[in-house]
């Protein structure tokens, strides 16, 4: 081939390179492009990258290739290299210029040696020390800089016998060859800087992510660990689906940006509750606001029985005088002579708070003398009262506690006990709860009032809000449609869009599937224990039949087991009960 035959096809070589390069995204097999080209386009025999590591001040050993040897090490080819780095600086600070690799890095200049054995000025024990073990002949030397588009030297090619194309022999770099490589050097340079550069914004932007989270944890650490395992839920469900060879979702396919755009939507999806009060994330009781207010109660219940006692007093010194008074809190007794709605609900009964204070004990001593007397009407009156007092704060304290399903009898009698009068700090009589006191105890589920669940609702909206507010790139487009959609419901009941299932992505779906199922096992609440796998699945399976999961999701999540999985990585062993999945509602495993 004529010799400018033979550039011009050099030439286009290394345009196609340069095409190559920039297509590359994955950093190990880009420095193997860079190599391996470089090694072809000056038909070189053997080659070896380095990259420089500015802290370490050193040169590491990134990619060896040696094709006499068949020797591959690095990069794709599963062989750790184990030379150590080359130092740049002795220990006193002065620069190493004695080696090729080491003077070009600092210097900045390329180095054409035609025989290493022969060439002075630079040290190549180690190269002979090399051959002499291998039996190989190093002779050409070709050392090219990569400087980026600062001007920094980022690493250094440096490539061993160049080949003659028609003898095989072992020929000195020609000033070709050197030009060629110095090209192909910069275009490496740029392409690799630009996989920095976008592999450190990405990282940047997932620690953005980690740090949204965290600053959700710090404030409140039941949603943190719900931040963290969603997603990890979520890509365990779309994997399961994406192995899915047959029923309605064996077309569904994931290629890793679209796995990459689930993971990000799936740690952003609750980040609209950085703005939610940490009141009301954390309402762990029904009068919890910064404080449990029970203990207000508690204090009031005090003054009553005081009060009671004050009057007991008063009233036994009446009648000893033939005066007999009449109770200005009679309407107690109407009270401790209806059933307590919590019988047979939890244990708490009238029963249980006759031990509680046994004031029978005192009214059946004399308070004249301290001689035993028999118990009066008064003293009864006054032991009654008080244990239906007792009784009263343990109900009050039972009702706190969230419940899946408070009575109606039960949100009654919190109304009666709201009808108590007691006389506040100024001296005001007052009913003993007041309105909002009152709206919180009978909460029929859970913790939260209407007006506070909104404020939880709310986060979605501000979820979709700052994640629309985003410049996505085009490969990160659809984050927020998964992240936002992982309340709505298959029936368009959900919020807040009122989605139908035919609305949502595959991928905002399998999100909804994970919140709750995370949310039903999640054993860090405040106001719940995490529920078995089997009561778990059993909710599950009636949202299935109810309309509010995607029943086709919920088919993969029972036949791949995914709930399996998930629950050894993160449920405690006393929830990992066995599954009896012909009882579990709505299974299908046959789709």
């Amino acid at each position: 081939m004529h010799s400018s035959d033979n550039l011009l096809h050099r030439l286009k070589d290394l345009n196609e390179i340069g095409i190559a390069l920039s297509q590359q995204r994955d950093l190990n097999s880009l420095l193997e492009t860079i190599l391996v080209a470089a090694m072809r386009i000056t038909h070189a025999d053997a080659g070896t990258l380095y990259l420089h590591e500015q802290e370490q001040r050193v040169l590491r050993f990134e990619i060896l290739r040696n094709n006499t040897l068949n020797k591959a090490m690095g990069g794709t080819s599963g062989v750790p290299i184990t030379f150590y780095p080359i130092q740049l600086y002795d220990a006193a600070g002065k620069p190493n210029h004695a080696m090729v690799v080491s003077h070009s890095a600092l210097s900045g200049e390329t180095v054409n040696i035609p025989d290493a054995y022969m060439a002075e000025g630079y040290d190549f024990s180690g190269t002979k020390k090399f051959d002499a073990k291998t039996g190989y002949r190093s002779q050409s030397f070709l050392t090219v800089p990569m400087r980026n588009h600062e001007n920094e030297v980022i690493g250094v090619l440096q490539l061993i016998n160049a080949q003659d194309q028609e003898s095989g022999a072992i020929v000195p770099f020609s000033r070709d060859d050197q030009q060629l490589l110095e090209s192909l050097a910069s275009q490496a340079a740029i392409a690799l800087t630009n996989r920095h550069l976008i592999d450190q914004l990405e990282e940047l932007f997932e620690s953005f992510i980690q740090l949204i989270n965290t600053a959700i944890d710090d404030k409140s650490p039941y949603t943190g660990g719900h931040c963290e395992r969603v997603p990890v839920l979520t890509m365990m469900l779309a994997e399961a689906v994406n192995r899915t060879t047959s029923g309605p979702l064996k077309d569904f396919v994931m290629t890793e940006k679209d796995r990459r755009e689930l993971k990000i939507a799936g740690l952003l999806h609750d980040c609209g509750k950085i703005t939610t009060p940490v009141h009301v994330v954390d309402k762990a009781t029904k009068l919890h606001t910064l404080f449990d207010r029970i203990h207000l109660l508690d204090t009031r219940f005090e003054v009553l029985k005081r009060d009671a006692e004050i009057e007991m007093l008063r009233e036994g010194g009446s009648e000893a005088a033939g005066h007999p008074s009449v109770s200005p809190l009679r309407g107690l007794r109407e009270i401790a002579a209806t059933p307590s709605p919590l019988k047979g609900e939890g244990g708490v009964t009238n029963d249980l708070a006759v031990v509680v204070g046994q004031p029978s004990q005192m009214a059946s001593s004399s308070i004249r003398g301290g001689k035993s007397e028999a118990v009066t009407p008064i003293h009864a009156e006054y032991a009654e009262r008080i244990r239906q007092l007792d009784d009263d704060r343990e109900f009050l304290r039972h009702c706190n506690v969230g419940s899946e399903a408070m009575s109606a009898e039960a949100q009654q009698r919190v109304r009666q006990i709201a009808t108590y009068q007691w006389r506040d700090g100024d001296g005001k009589a007052s009913n003993f709860l007041s309105e909002d006191e009152v709206e919180n105890l009978t909460i029929r589920a859970g913790t939260l009032t209407a007006a506070e669940r909104e404020i939880i609702n709310h986060h979605i909206d501000v979820t979709i809000k700052m994640l629309e507010s985003l410049p996505w790139p085009r490969h990160l487009k659809n984050v927020p449609e998964y992240a936002g959609g992982h309340h709505e419901r298959m029936d368009g009941k959900g919020y807040p869009r009122g989605l139908t299932r035919e609305q949502m992505s595959v991928q905002a779906r399998v999100m909804g599937i994970a919140d709750i199922f995370e949310a039903l096992t999640a054993k860090d609440r405040p106001y719940k224990k995490g529920k078995t796998l089997t009561e778990s699945l059993t909710i599950l399976g009636k949202f299935k039949l109810g309309g509010h999961i995607d029943p086709d999701l919920f088919d993969v999540f029972m036949r791949e087991k995914v709930y399996l999985d998930y629950a050894k990585q993160f449920l405690a062993p006393e929830q990992i009960d066995d599954v009896d999945l012909g009882k579990i509602p709505g299974v299908n495993l046959d789709s």
